[in-house]
């Protein structure tokens, strides 16, 4: 794979779940620095740095649903390396919750999906803005899904916070142009843990309704993420979908 984001400063917040660990070994063998940003295990994310090809990545523990925390990491990013020219924003958290139970989908799990899933993507992008506006040419991506626009998720409050997520794109993409641009990648079902309780027999059944005729891998969506950095110059404020047609069912 040619360098082609040789002299490229990556910050992945996520980057020990599984699209974040595919994104940051794409990135890295593309020629970027990466920063490996784990929630609270810093053993976890010096693990993935151990792992990607190339010198100068480097671990974090960031809590990206406080502000301050995320301010403080784009000062650390700064100080080590002077600049960040990606943010990738793959972190989230959510819970099934049937869509007819309204009760089981209390005000304090709304809250806090809302929190994790779009305010601190928000936050993210606000605290690094200055380094990548810096870059002259700054990408932000965020991992949507196709909930956001189908509506059927793990919980309506999840599907929210991802159309959320699609609207911010483009309110972004407008705002922060020309020296940043911000896409999305939507996955529909990815072989992940991320989603508790979904298993081989939900996999399965998923990979059967769906046109291209299997779930995703972290690596696909990995892909779409390396290629909004080295191909997609000339897109900014949309949401790439990377699904294998599922969301045409």
């Amino acid at each position: 794979m040619s360098n082609t984001l040789e002299g490229k400063v990556a910050v992945i917040l996520g980057g020990t779940g599984g699209i974040g660990v595919a994104t940051a070994k794409r990135l890295a063998a593309a020629g970027a620095r990466v920063v490996v940003c784990g929630q609270s295990d810093l053993g976890k994310a010096q693990h993935v740095v151990q792992s990607l090809p190339g010198q100068g990545h480097v671990a974090k523990v960031v809590s990206i649903a406080e502000s301050d925390s995320l301010a403080a990491l784009a000062g650390d990013v700064r100080a080590l390396f002077g600049r960040a020219d990606i943010l990738v924003n793959t972190a989230g958290f959510t819970k099934p919750v049937r869509h007819g139970d309204l009760e089981a989908l209390t005000d304090e799990l709304i809250d806090e999906i809302m929190k994790v899933n779009w305010r601190a993507q928000f936050a993210a992008i606000r605290a690094f803005r200055a380094l990548l506006d810096e870059s002259g040419a700054g990408l932000v991506v965020n991992v949507s899904s196709i909930s956001g626009s189908t509506g059927s998720g793990s919980n309506i409050a999840y599907c929210a916070a991802k159309a959320g997520l699609d609207v911010m794109a483009v309110s972004l993409g407008r705002a922060l142009a020309p020296r940043i641009r911000v896409l999305n990648v939507s996955p529909g079902v990815v072989d992940t843990s991320f989603v508790p309780g979904r298993g081989a027999d939900f996999n399965e059944k998923a990979a059967a309704s769906t046109p291209l005729g299997r779930i995703g891998a972290p690596d696909d969506i990995a892909e779409a993420i390396e290629a909004c950095a080295t191909h997609l110059k000339f897109s900014t404020g949309t949401t790439i979908v990377v699904d294998g047609g599922r969301r045409l069912g």
